[in-house]
């Protein structure tokens, strides 16, 4: 089926402005709260959110096989589960609804009443709801810079790493969407020069970079995913902070990896980016030696170019970027990780969400993390404002974008904009 909504031509009887990340050939996925208190599924175009409950209520999507309620729900895990098929008839139905050629929804101002909100009316929700969370270790170059920290520069790499895409299962009770404050977790860790651990708030918080992709029900128990089906199983991908607290996690992670460092917050962008909208961005991966065994190789295009941005923004000051890198450096790509991750037997379910791990590049610009980017703590950043960053502070607010480009169309995620707030204190 051609993906027609990604049809380069197309303009949309919207405002969009030129650098927005939500052409009409994006065509996101999230869930929002209007002004009436009604959660709704929706899209996005330009600054106006649209609600699809609306329009299907109205009968825009007729002739596709929905259930009723399908986007009249509190999540997409539904719509998800529809699988690929679905979603294609979907995403090409709102971009003729919305095409300036298209009257129907133009010229009907009752309609348009009930469907367009402006983006700064209306709240966003997590999009899906998110059973099983997997945080994979892709990017070599940030695992050789954790390695090299951690152990020595001989042994950055662990024998295993080159072989298999390495991940540990996170926690999803603690994901949520941009815009919600975290506070700084307290946690054990070992103060350096002494023998007894402390328990008190975390001393070194942490930003990850990284992106992550949400699953489609893929296969029953005990059934492996062939690499060549892949793709089929991966709705979309959202923009991850995967917040983490380095003092935590250096007394913890031996021998069985993050625990309390990883699992008080993640933060994702609201807008599922579809991979159909993503498809014209395809590019190769790096080189992979040693090959991977047979049930993980595969060659082609099946990385994406996508531009990656961290910005600290210290309360009442400007936002300095202090990291800019892309996601084409990942050295394991998401069908690698979905196979690997189903190659037990594991069961993979629709809303499952599995994070690519820090997404650094080979300069250190490019570095994924506050831990790469001091070099734990040893060569503060300078803001704009004077003031030097080891690791986060409270009040800082962390921004992450993400965005592909080529001569034709850019296709964004949006952000994550999350405020760092002092320890929980209960009242």
């Amino acid at each position: 089926m051609p993906i027609s909504a990604n049809d380069t031509k197309r303009k949309s009887w919207l405002t969009v402005h030129e650098n927005s990340d939500f052409p009409i050939q994006n065509i996101p996925f999230g869930v929002f709260l209007t002004k009436e208190n009604v959660v709704t599924v929706g899209t996005r175009i330009g600054d106006y959110a649209i609600d699809l409950g609306a329009l299907q209520q109205m009968n825009y999507f007729s002739g596709i096989e929905l259930t009723d309620d399908m986007f009249m729900q509190d999540t997409l895990n539904d719509f998800i589960s529809d699988g690929k098929k679905t979603w294609r008839l979907v995403r090409n139905r709102i971009a003729d609804i919305f095409d300036e050629n298209n009257p129907k929804l133009k010229d009907n101002d009752k309609h348009k009443d009930i469907v367009i909100f402006n983006i700064t009316d209306v709240e966003m929700q997590l999009p899906v709801l998110i059973g099983d969370y997997t945080d994979f270790y892709s990017s070599k170059e940030h695992a050789t810079n954790m390695g090299k920290m951690y152990r020595d520069e001989t042994n950055a790499l662990l024998p295993n790493w080159s072989h298999i895409p390495v991940g540990y299962h996170g926690r999803s009770s603690t994901i949520i969407p941009s815009g919600i404050p975290v506070h700084r977790p307290l946690g054990q860790s070992l103060p350096s020069g002494e023998t007894t651990p402390a328990i008190g708030p975390s001393r070194s918080v942490d930003f990850e970079l990284e992106t992550a992709f949400i699953t489609t029900d893929a296969n029953i128990m005990g059934e492996m995913i062939p690499i060549s089906e892949a793709e089929d199983y991966i709705f979309g991908m959202v923009m991850m902070n995967d917040w983490t607290s380095r003092d935590i996690l250096k007394w913890e992670y031996m021998p069985l990896g993050p625990f309390l460092s990883k699992n008080f917050a993640t933060s994702i962008s609201p807008w599922i980016v579809t991979m159909d909208a993503l498809e014209p961005f395809k590019v190769p991966g790096p080189k992979q030696f040693p090959s991977p065994l047979p049930y993980l190789q595969q060659k082609g295009k099946h990385s994406f170019d996508i531009h990656l941005d961290v910005a600290i923004q210290p309360e009442n000051g400007k936002a300095n970027v202090v990291s800019q890198t892309n996601f084409k450096h990942l050295y394991w790509t998401m069908n690698q990780q979905l196979v690997h991750h189903a190659s037990s037997g594991c069961r993979i379910n629709s809303g499952d969400m599995m994070g690519s791990g820090a997404i650094s590049g080979p300069t250190k610009e490019n570095y994924a993390s506050m831990l790469e980017l001091t070099w734990g703590g040893k060569n503060p950043i300078k803001l704009s404002d004077g003031t030097e960053r080891k690791f986060i502070n409270d009040y800082d607010t962390v921004i992450m974008t993400g965005h592909c480009k080529n001569s034709q169309v850019r296709i964004g995620f949006g952000e994550i904009s999350s405020k760092l707030l002092p320890p929980f204190v209960r009242k």
